[in-house]
């Protein structure tokens, strides 16, 4: 039977497990420019036994930023930081992909000179953002009603796509992963509820699944498909936007993902966020929608993990919280031994304390 500890081919990588740590805002870059630091480094390099480590959302533009402290990928210094990031993970052995996003209408006017955050529609929603005061200290803070972006200006949005994606190779990432799912700029595309457009981008869904599509094809374009994954939360509710077609967008978009041939698609699962755990039937359905690698993420335990490989509905596991505190949490997994529990109110902002200082077996 299919270990979580057995290597897996992944697109043009192979992982030494399955393993995965995922993506995690920390809200630790340096500003300004949002530059990943040696901090950063530090962090990302103590986590390296993963399988594949997939970065924090990295926003692909000055536009793409939602919260404060955020880590970009549009700017030579920042594509140097990452680089240093990157060589530091691979010298220990690791793999590492960034994570592309665009927050969309997550986001406040303050981060951008005073301009409205944009999104697929002009829609008021209730939903906050996290923002840094001029102590430093982190603050929740309203979101505004976005700007609909214009027809004519989405091509751009595309470029800033594509050229995130270059800027992720010439940083050393193994692969990318195009964030289009919790409620951000993409999935505002893609859901109904956030997307009232009367363009070809809005209506049917195929026209809301337009925008992402096109996005994975520049990015295929400039890396390769083998080195594109796709992320996804086609049910759940978050960030203002809840699920209510029962997967179907999910379903629609992991097909049309399945024929381009990409690396992986990544499933996060709305238990993660307080929501229910998602049903069999539905793994069932993505699974014959996409017969490529899926990555299952969301409450995860080793149990819950094993089942799901063991029954093929997921190919590997992707952990969060219990990867913040648990920097060698492959290894502990695999001989059975306890976890540190997580220092929730050290996740966002702040220094090492409770991003570089949790205890790894070899330190105790």
């Amino acid at each position: 039977m299919t270990s979580l500890f057995d290597p897996l081919d992944l697109g043009a990588t192979r992982t030494a497990n399955r393993v995965f740590m995922a993506p995690l805002t920390r809200m630790r870059a340096t500003a300004p420019g949002d530059v990943p630091n040696d901090l950063m480094r530090d962090y990302y390099l103590q986590r390296a036994g993963a399988g594949l480590v997939i970065s924090e959302g990295t926003q692909i533009s000055p536009e793409g930023k939602g919260y404060a402290d955020t880590p970009g990928i549009h700017s030579a210094e920042q594509v140097a930081g990452w680089r240093s990031i990157t060589d530091a993970v691979h010298a220990a052995g690791g793999l590492m992909a960034a994570q592309l996003w665009h927050t969309g209408r997550v986001g406040h006017e303050s981060l951008h000179d005073g301009a409205l955050p944009v999104s697929a529609s002009a829609l008021e929603f209730r939903n906050r953002t996290s923002l840094k005061d001029e102590d430093g200290n982190v603050v929740r803070a309203n979101c505004p009603t976005p700007r609909a972006l214009e027809t004519d200006e989405l091509p751009r949005l595309v470029d800033d796509y594509r050229r995130s994606a270059r800027n992720a190779r010439d940083a050393g990432f193994d692969l990318v992963e195009v964030h289009a799912a919790h409620g951000y700029l993409l999935h505002q595309f893609l859901a109904e509820g956030s997307n009232q457009r009367t363009d070809g981008y809005g209506g049917s869904l195929e026209n809301r699944a337009r925008l992402l599509l096109e996005v994975v094809d520049a990015i295929i374009d400039e890396v390769g498909a083998d080195r594109v994954g796709v992320r996804i939360s086609p049910i759940g509710s978050f960030n203002g936007l809840d699920s209510d077609d029962d997967g179907e967008g999910g379903l629609f978009v992991a097909r049309a993902l399945a024929e381009r041939g990409i690396a992986f698609v990544h499933l996060s699962e709305p238990d993660w966020a307080g929501g229910p755990s998602l049903d069999d039937h539905f793994r069932s359905q993505l699974r014959e929608a996409f017969p490529g690698v899926i990555v299952g993420a969301g409450n995860y335990d080793l149990a819950k993990a094993q089942r799901l490989l063991a029954a093929g509905l997921v190919d590997a596991a992707a952990f969060g919280r219990s990867f913040i505190a648990n920097p060698d949490l492959p290894a502990r997994l695999e001989a059975g031994l306890p976890l540190n529990a997580p220092v929730l109110e050290t996740f966002y902002g702040g220094g090492h304390e409770g991003y570089t200082d949790y205890p790894a077996l070899a330190d105790a």
